[in-house]
């Protein structure tokens, strides 16, 4: 399997400095702040992109589930929210919230909830970000 990258590269001090991320592929970069990150200053910030990387594994992981399952989804859309908190040891990632919107024509809610649940636990970032607790939300529409 090959190993994907990216970059970040910061400069200045932690409240006056800045920096910038780009993904290895160039598909992506973007800046990033003190205030894009602890504040509610537009732009992205790590955390963000954590989250995009889980949602996107997880739907992939649910997918394949759906499929090995016998059940062909027409669709998958999942939003993943990750808090950041201050706590005793500093910053944190103290928790991560899926929700998951699927259609998935001819499952009973039964059997798309232990798929989904399977997702949450076997997707490759849940199981890298296993300290973290990780709430979902999987729902059919």
């Amino acid at each position: 399997m090959p190993a994907r990258n990216a970059k970040a590269v910061w400069t200045g001090g932690l409240k006056d400095g800045s920096g910038n991320m780009k993904l290895g592929s160039g598909a992506w970069e973007g800046k990033y702040s003190f205030g894009t990150r602890f504040e509610e200053v537009p732009g992205t910030n790590p955390e963000e992109l954590i989250g995009a990387a889980h949602a996107g594994c997880f739907s992939m992981a649910l997918s394949a589930g759906l499929g090995k399952a016998g059940f062909a989804p027409t669709r998958i859309a999942t939003e993943a929210k990750v808090h950041l908190a201050l706590g005793e040891g500093g910053f944190s990632i103290a928790r991560i919230e899926l929700d998951c919107e699927a259609q998935v024509p001819g499952i009973s809610a039964e059997a798309f909830a232990e798929q989904a649940e399977g997702a949450k636990k076997g997707c490759p970032v849940s199981r890298a970000l296993a300290a973290v607790p990780i709430e979902l939300r999987a729902r059919l529409v």
